[in-house]
């Protein structure tokens, strides 16, 4: 029986593989989701997408009718013509590319997820969510994988051990409240961590700006 949630959100799903889409639709609709449509192909996606116009669209990276990244260009194709729509990738894959190119200029609607995570039914529903309200959700694998990259020298390196803490949390997608509750710390603790991480990357208050996007993108390495 559908669980009540206070806003009914509409879902598109694109996933070729019967048993993982079908199961993927059961875990939404139990969660309270309204799974307006299914697609087994990319163009179909994104036909769905265009017809539906639903509040998020979870797509599989591989797909037909190339069973290569198709998947992928559908959400990006999504993404460009419905900014409004939010997209969660399912991969069963750790590329950074992919993620860069998801991500593009703009770290917000957008959700990025290795397959296996879909079992952890909490914390899938939780992207999903937080996806289809405006934020982001990034594999912590993935967020992992992209600390561990080299970079040049520059305001990321001003960040104290404990900030980017907090920064890889919030690639992650959590809210300050979530940030707290991983790190066993105050929320007025990780305020603090969120203001001297806008200060050190030098993210001013702009009305046209998200400066908590913009921390992530600098972050991210865009």
């Amino acid at each position: 029986m559908p669980v009540a949630s206070e806003t009914l959100i509409r879902a598109v799903v694109g996933e070729d593989q019967p048993l993982m889409r079908e199961g993927i639709v059961r875990v939404l609709e139990e969660a309270g989701f309204e799974v307006a449509g299914v697609a087994d192909d990319a163009q179909d996606l994104v036909r769905k997408a265009r017809t539906h116009r639903p509040e998020i669209v979870i797509a599989d990276i591989q797909m037909p009718p190339d069973h290569t990244d198709d998947g992928l260009r559908a959400a990006l194709q999504i993404r460009a013509s419905q900014p409004e729509v939010g997209v969660v990738v399912l991969s069963q894959f750790l590329e950074d590319r992919y993620v860069f190119d998801l991500v593009g200029d703009r770290a917000d609607r957008v959700g990025y997820l290795l397959k296996d995570r879909v079992g952890d039914l909490t914390l899938f529903i939780e992207a999903i969510r937080r996806v289809a309200a405006g934020g982001v959700a990034l594999d912590s694998q993935v967020v992992e994988r992209m600390v561990g990259r080299k970079r040049k020298a520059g305001p990321l390196d001003g960040l104290t051990a404990r900030d980017r803490e907090v920064l890889v949390l919030m690639a992650e997608g959590r809210s300050n409240i979530g940030i707290a509750e991983s790190l066993t710390v105050t929320v007025g603790a990780v305020e603090r961590h969120v203001t001297a991480i806008f200060d050190t990357l030098d993210l001013q208050p702009e009305p046209r700006d998200h400066r908590r996007v913009l921390a992530v993108l600098r972050y991210l390495g865009r």
